[in-house]
């Protein structure tokens, strides 16, 4: 029987040379979530996540994975399980796309059609035609590119979960957006488990089914966007979540009024826009120019309701925040 939780932290600690850069960690990861870790440059992330690897063991506490404790394990056969994406695009160079994205499934000896049509197919589903695509090598992508590329080979072997460090911090705000929304798409399809960290709380509340802070090696709060956003139980978490706010009212992204709690329950009859949760208040505007109500989907892909009257409550609220 599978279990809902498929990693464990249960009490861990973390020392380098007496400095605890990890204090009394405890989380559950449920199977098929995105979970989101966020928080500054030097608060624990990274080490947390590396523990599930085995590349940083614990100083105290244990780690399970799949019901199992970590260290029972062979580190290949861990590993195996585990895809990685990086913020330092780790293609291999003398390796075409094709290769790249077959890695581990070749390392698993799958049978080399089926990888192929796999290579294929999810080349396609990331708007990457095979034709062009499968024999160039890293060199002759952009930035983009390679982290698209990075992903699919994180997913191709449909690993039980995947790290994602960083991913996406050194690309610029557009290709930023496609790989969000890339990554989300990718969920959906196969319900894979992903760990993601960010110092981004913008990042951690389009991509987040749950949302852990952490600041100085402690987990402050847990919980999903809604529960982060409107009932902070630290002024860090609090002030965290002000700072991804834009100064400029018209520039804040929909899935803010999401997780803030504007959108409502849609009707069940609806004919009318349909606006994306990456879409800003500017957007809502101009659609509520021919329209008076708008369907936003959110990033589960369920439709919620914006109103005129809620829209500009939000816009009032925010500026007199």
């Amino acid at each position: 029987m599978m279990t809902a939780t498929l990693i464990k932290f249960e009490q861990i600690g973390k020392n380098y040379a007496q400095q605890a850069a990890v204090t009394d960690f405890s989380l559950n990861v449920k199977r098929g979530e995105i979970f989101v870790l966020v928080g500054a440059s030097g608060s624990g992330k990274t080490t947390i996540i590396r523990m599930i690897n085995g590349l940083v063991k614990p100083t105290t506490g244990s780690i399970y994975f799949d019901g199992r404790k970590i260290e029972t394990y062979n580190l290949r056969t861990l590993r195996f399980q585990i895809g990685y994406v990086l913020q330092q695009i780790a293609l291999f160079p003398n390796m075409s796309v094709a290769q790249n994205v077959a890695l581990i499934p070749s390392m698993k000896r799958t049978d080399k059609s089926k990888i192929n049509r796999l290579v294929d197919q999810l080349l396609t589903d990331v708007n990457l035609e095979p034709h062009v695509y499968r024999n160039r090598m890293p060199d002759e992508l952009s930035g983009g590119e390679k982290q698209r590329v990075g992903i699919l080979r994180a997913f191709a072997a449909q690993p039980k979960v995947v790290l994602m460090d960083e991913p996406f911090s050194a690309l610029d705000p557009i290709s930023r957006t496609q790989l969000q929304k890339l990554v989300l798409t990718i969920h959906r399809k196969l319900r894979s488990t992903i760990i993601f960290v960010t110092h981004d709380m913008d990042e951690a509340l389009k991509l987040g089914d749950r949302i852990g802070v952490m600041r100085s090696g402690s987990l402050l709060q847990v919980g999903t966007p809604q529960e982060i956003v409107q009932h902070p139980n630290d002024p860090f978490v609090r002030q965290l979540f002000e700072k991804s706010m834009s100064h400029d009212v018209y520039a804040v992204y929909l899935n803010k009024l999401d997780v803030l709690g504007y959108l409502q329950p849609m009707p069940d009859q609806y004919k009318g826009p349909e606006l994306a949760q990456e879409q800003t208040v500017r957007e809502a505007f101009t659609a509520f120019v021919s329209a008076d109500q708008l369907a936003i989907r959110t990033k589960d892909h369920h439709l919620q309701l914006l109103t005129r009257e809620k829209l500009y409550q939000f816009v009032s609220d925010y500026r007199n925040h």
